[in-house]
């Protein structure tokens, strides 16, 4: 396990006069020159001043914050304010997956902490040689800095896998994990292992490739959003799918001791059912599955209601109230 003390940095964003609509950025937020950058970028802060319900005016203030993770600079997006919840999206995705449903928890009164992965959007750091452990060292400076005590955790797709390591390697900040689309242990069909190999590796047509997500992502009839049409950032992918063979399953199937919700799609080919239903056998007693129907891995797409109901329930409820495995 690697120590929860890596060095890192919060530069630090201060954000005022946001109810005048004027947003005043200090000077001397400098990174260390060492990363090649000169000073931190401040995005900007929004107020959606003509809504009535000040809790989802509260809820529609965006933050973006630049966290040092040791060799990585990470961009990070918070909305709201309250109990945190920190996202980490799938695999050669960004965090622009969570759009909608984090925009939901925070207006039911969550604080959404959204750190965009090595090498997408304005986040770096080295994408050669890593494993699981360095991605959730990212988080974890994520965590440390930004928030400050445990968090709860939804990962997606490969997110779900870093962080379950973020639990094994940093218990103390972890909650609990709400994963979707979970898998690791059961193997895919070597049909679907050859898809996923060959777009992943392949530069593809645009025709081929809306053809491989559709067949791939989702289930059969289910409509692939443009945002799925695009969005992939398949360096990233190729560096994460390397790290999988870095990474035993061992390192990272147990998530640590935490509670787990896993939500996952019945018609899931790359991440199949058996996984959760045999993460839930194994650890009864914290960990609850949700299988969502006519859903397949891209889930969050598929099915937006019904997985935000689940999370909210979960959250609410907490994980000892419901039946292990629970089919909508």
């Amino acid at each position: 396990m690697r120590s929860a003390e890596r060095s890192h940095r919060k530069l630090n964003l201060t954000l005022s006069g946001v109810e005048s609509g004027h947003v005043e950025v200090p000077p001397g937020n400098d990174v260390n020159a060492k990363t090649g950058v000169k000073r931190a970028l401040v995005i900007f802060a929004a107020l959606i001043c003509d809504v009535p319900d000040a809790a989802v005016a509260q809820s529609e203030l965006t933050q973006r914050e630049v966290v040092r993770a040791g060799p990585a600079i990470l961009q990070v997006t918070i909305r709201g304010k309250g109990e945190p919840i920190v996202f980490i999206p799938s695999r050669g995705r960004a965090v622009e997956d969570f759009d909608a449903l984090s925009r939901r928890l925070a207006q039911a009164g969550y604080q959404v902490i959204l750190p965009e992965p090595r090498g997408i959007g304005g986040s770096t750091g080295p994408l050669r040689d890593i494993t699981y452990h360095d991605l959730a060292s990212d988080v974890a400076a994520t965590i440390e800095s930004l928030v400050g005590r445990p968090a709860t955790i939804i990962g997606h797709d490969f997110g779900n896998r870093v962080a379950r390591t973020l639990a094994s390697d940093y218990p103390r900040l972890v909650k609990q994990l709400i994963l979707l689309s979970a898998g690791g242990m059961v193997p895919r069909s070597p049909e679907m292992e050859k898809l996923t190999t060959h777009f992943w590796e392949s530069v593809l047509s645009r025709g081929d490739r809306l053809a491989a997500i559709r067949q791939i992502f989702f289930a059969a009839g289910n409509d692939v959003p443009r945002t799925w049409e695009e969005g992939w950032h398949f360096d990233v992918a190729r560096a994460q799918r390397a790290s999988d063979a870095r990474t035993s399953l061992k390192e990272w199937w147990a998530g640590g001791s935490a509670p787990m919700l896993v939500v996952q799609g019945t018609e899931d080919e790359v991440a199949l059912p058996e996984n959760a239903r045999r993460l839930a056998a194994e650890f009864p007693d914290r960990v609850r599955v949700v299988e969502i129907p006519h859903a397949g891995h891209a889930l969050l797409p598929e099915q937006p209601d019904q997985v935000e109901k689940v999370i909210l329930a979960y959250l609410h409820q907490g994980h000892e109230r419901s039946e292990t495995v629970r089919h909508l």
